[in-house]
């Protein structure tokens, strides 16, 4: 049976990167300036350099590519912790108000900082997914705070505490929007819509510290995250510090969801969709379900920028919207299966 479980897992996880490949495939050679394979692998490996060539692949498409990959991941990721933890198959970084917070952090950061100091640059790419994470620890310890009945968390209050301070860190975040010049407010209204399109290679660098270390603390926790899934008490009773554990994965997803708030802004229902799909294709381990979510995660965030960029051409339509649409039938087909 285990072999059986190995062997599944990685044939999801091979047809998995075989669909992220194909998407980054499509992603790169077509758009307004449409370039073929081979000249791709010309410019890559720097053969016969063409200057439009270089611009187009490194300046905009190719950092645009791996920002969405490793936010697609990083989603992922959380959204499976959050789910194990809460042992609530409806929680989402997004419906939960993490994003909101770290959001609303992020545009705070911009207005008071980055605008008046005028801290530009590596200082303030580099700064920002430290706000992120400090307004997503503040919004998770309000939401958990209220979320808390008869001294446990509460599953179905959860969500609507959730979803109750996202809409109020979300009114913020809009009021301080607001107070912006008008420059700084379009660039915060592109980023709030979760846009991929000012993605550069400093984000790219400002995120992978924190997408190289953090999912491995998460992997090498994955059998907590299989024990939680009983109760809490069982769990005591099998010598695991229950708090220890749950504050350490959840301090971890906050940090991916913030670092990937901080250099794209709010992108909902991908730590929705990816654990749920990763659960119905490999089962309920953790060990597999985390690298399945995150390369869901990765598919989705990829394939969604580049329909939002195609489809509507010449216009845009931001990565985040993209995935709501696709995000919110499906967060209410879930919600009346859970009501069965």
């Amino acid at each position: 049976m285990p072999k059986s479980s190995n062997g599944r897992f990685v044939t999801v996880l091979a047809c998995g990167l075989l669909i992220v490949l194909v998407a980054v495939y499509f992603s790169l050679t077509n758009g307004t300036f449409d370039i073929s394979v081979m000249n791709i692998l010309k410019t890559i490996l720097r053969i016969h350099r063409q200057a439009d060539y270089d611009l187009v692949i490194f300046d905009f498409r190719l950092p645009r590519i791996v920002l969405g990959l490793l936010i697609g991941f990083a989603l992922g990721i959380a959204g499976t912790v959050i789910q194990g933890i809460t042992r609530n198959g409806l929680a989402d970084p997004g419906i939960l108000g993490i994003n909101a917070g770290a959001g609303m952090a992020v545009v705070l950061f911009m207005l008071l900082i980055q605008g008046t100091m005028s801290l530009t640059g590596w200082m303030g790419v580099m700064a920002m997914p430290l706000f992120g994470l400090a307004g997503g620890i503040a919004a998770t310890a309000v939401i958990f705070l209220f979320a808390r009945q008869g001294g446990k968390l509460d599953p179905q209050r959860l969500i609507l505490v959730g979803i109750a301070m996202s809409s109020g860190f979300g009114a913020v975040t809009m009021y301080v929007s607001l107070k912006m010049n008008p420059q700084d407010y379009e660039t915060a209204a592109v980023w709030l819509a979760g846009s991929l399109h000012g993605a550069n290679w400093k984000f790219v660098v400002a995120t992978l510290p924190w997408m190289l270390s953090i999912p491995v603390v998460i992997w090498l926790r994955s059998h907590v995250l299989d024990l939680f899934q009983m109760t809490e008490d069982s769990v005591k009773g099998l010598g695991v510090a229950v708090e220890r554990e749950k504050n350490l994965l959840l301090l971890c997803s906050i940090g991916l969801v913030s670092a990937s708030v901080a250099v794209s802004g709010s992108i909902s229902f991908v730590g929705l969709i990816a654990p749920h799909l990763a659960r119905q294709l490999v089962g309920l381990r953790h060990k597999h379900i985390l690298p399945v979510s995150g390369v869901a995660g990765a598919a989705i965030v990829v394939i969604s920028d580049f329909i939002g960029k195609t489809l509507f051409a010449p216009a845009e339509l931001a990565a985040g919207i993209v995935v709501s649409i696709l995000g919110v039938p499906y967060f209410v087909y879930l919600l009346l299966r859970s009501r069965k």
